[in-house]
């Protein structure tokens, strides 16, 4: 869907976009612009960067918007009054656009965009309608205002009138251009131009039409007219007076800068590094470059006896064009004059200028993601910082690689001593940093309670500097933790309790397997005394038979002798009696 989140950040994008913008990929740089918009709706400074993509692809009516967005809450946004400025100059309505420029450079005069601006704005107007000697007002006393475009069109209505008496049924004829002129302003556009007159003489093909039904006359008519506005629109936009003017100029400099003693050597080489860093931080890396270059040409051809300190200012050139290059987007050109600078500085034993080579060299390798030769390079520069901030720009730094390389504990080191190197300073910006830096490296270890601690540390030094959008961040951070928290509780929690059921289980069945063992225990130990009980009863009973046995045989034995005795006297009774 169109409104759905896009995945990735706001700064990715907005790098990216600007990557591509200085590429010239301007549709792939728009799409960038527009997912960072959707992340960041209503920022000043992306909606600039999309005005001028839609100004680069033609689409001056998006461009102005974005430029007028960007300045609806903040009236003095320099780079929003530049860039309406520049789009209405390239529509044409050079009136405004000098007013814009003037707005700029009321604001911010240091900036020579601003003054080159009104200049050009004001060389286009003169090309259009005369210098202001032309123009004679007649003070009356009921004179009343009349504005510009209604005056305009009353004169037009006039000029219309007047070509219509004098040329009835005629063609209106184009004033004759001189073809040295014309081919100076077309360029080499200049070659199909011709190529088109050319085309028209062929009277044949000029009758004949193309498969739409398009006749061939009119698609060469057009193409014509079309060159034709567009080198009026060049003349006003550069004039060729002002061209020849220029190049008048830059020859007498460099006849100058041929001639200069060794005081005018020192004031031309200070103006020109201040050109150079104007330039550059004024948002136009390749005027900044190509200033650089300039200067370093002219230096390298002055002798040593000119300039005392040559080998230092070649050095700091390279190391101006090297920072213009990483502007740019080009790398690897970066990469290479940062070397040099480097080289140089070594060579001629400048510790400031080894130190800012090795700085310079450690930010292009983290641009371009070789995160452990940023490290290794920002390392050698450790001992070389001079002062307390130096070091927590550098340490914070280093934790940043650490943390892309997914080495939490390094990052948090880092940025702990970062953190350390801030409070000395007392920069509260810089313990911003380092406090956020701290804390992310503790999210990636999964100290999320340390992490929260810190965020919230962070949060309170954001609200302290009025930093909006830190603090907008922060508290996003601190939302997705503080939900990673509650899930590792949530995880700890279920396996405690399942510990505790196990250990439940454990005790319970430990208990059973008690029980079990004493119940057998008990049936053997009944089972053996019932054994016992019954040997015993066996044995009681085998004697009781015995008893019994000899009871009877006594029984046996008195019941004989009692019937031995009985049968005894029965004999003697019956002796007696037969006597």
């Amino acid at each position: 869907a169109a409104d759905s989140v896009p995945a990735g950040t706001f700064p990715s994008f907005m790098a990216e976009g600007t990557l591509l913008c200085r590429r010239g990929e301007y549709g792939k740089a728009l799409a960038c612009f527009n997912n960072a918009l959707k992340l960041r709706a209503g920022d000043k400074h992306c909606l600039v960067a999309r005005s001028k993509c839609y100004l680069k692809l033609g689409d001056t009516e998006n461009s102005l918007k974005d430029a007028e967005a960007s300045l609806q809450n903040d009236k003095t946004f320099s780079k929003g009054l530049y860039q309406k400025a520049e789009i209405l100059y390239t529509m044409g309505d050079f009136e405004f656009a000098l007013v814009f420029y003037h707005r700029g450079y009321r604001l911010r005069p240091e900036l020579q965009k601003f003054r080159l601006g009104i200049e050009k704005s004001q060389e286009a107007i003169v090309n259009c309608i005369g210098s202001p000697s032309s123009v004679k007002l007649e003070n009356k006393e009921d004179l009343r205002f009349i504005s510009r475009q209604a005056e305009s069109k009353k004169a037009n209505q006039k000029l219309q009138v007047k070509l219509t008496k004098d040329q009835k049924g005629t063609r209106k004829r184009e004033p004759v251009r001189n073809p040295k002129t014309e081919r100076q302003l077309l360029g080499e556009l200049y070659a199909d131009k011709a190529y088109l007159e050319k085309l028209l003489k062929d009277e044949d093909l000029m009758q004949s039409s193309t498969k739409q039904g398009i006749k061939v006359a009119d698609l060469v008519l057009s193409g014509i007219s079309y060159l034709d506005t567009r080198s009026e629109f060049w003349q006003q936009q550069k004039p060729i007076y002002a061209r020849v003017r220029e190049r008048k100029l830059r020859q007498q400099r460099w006849m100058r800068d041929k001639k200069q003693k060794p005081a005018e050597v020192g004031r031309y080489v200070v103006k020109s590094m201040e050109d150079i860093d104007m330039l550059l931080t004024g948002d136009c890396p390749e005027e900044s470059c190509k200033k650089a270059e300039r200067v370093l040409k002219t230096i390298q051809g002055w002798s040593d006896d000119e300039v005392s300190n040559k080998n230092e200012l070649i050095g700091n050139l390279h190391s101006c064009i090297g920072n213009a290059q990483l502007e740019m987007g080009q790398m690897e050109a970066a990469l290479q004059s940062h070397k040099m600078d480097l080289e140089f500085a070594r060579q001629n034993d400048l510790p400031d200028a080894v130190s800012r080579a090795l700085d310079n060299i450690g930010r292009v390798y983290a641009r371009i993601g070789k995160f452990q030769q940023a490290i290794d390079t920002w390392e050698e520069k450790i001992p070389m910082a001079k002062s307390s901030l130096e070091k927590t720009w550098l340490f914070h730094e280093i934790g940043q690689c650490y943390l892309e390389l997914n080495k939490a504990e390094a990052a948090q080191n880092y940025g702990q001593k970062s953190l350390q190197s801030a409070d000395e300073e007392g920069d509260v910006e810089w313990q911003l940093h380092a406090t956020v830096l701290v804390a992310q490296a503790q999210v990636k270890l999964k100290d999320y309670r340390s992490a929260i601690l810190n965020f919230e540390k962070a949060l309170e030094k954001a609200k302290l500097i009025h930093n909006e959008d830190a603090q907008k961040a922060i508290i996003s951070a601190l939302d997705d933790v503080s939900k990673s928290f509650i899930e590792e509780l949530r995880g700890r929690r279920e396996e405690t309790t399942v510990y505790s059921l196990k250990e439940d289980g454990f005790s319970a069945g430990s208990a059973e397997d008690d029980n079990l063992e004493k119940r057998r225990e008990g049936e053997e130990s009944e089972r053996s005394t019932e054994h016992r009980g019954g040997e015993k009863q066996k044995a009681a009973a085998a004697g009781n038979r015995e008893d019994h046995r000899g009871t009877r045989q006594e029984g046996g034995e008195d019941r004989g002798e009692e019937d031995t005795e009985s049968k005894g006297e029965e004999r003697r009774g019956g002796r007696q009696k037969k006597k």
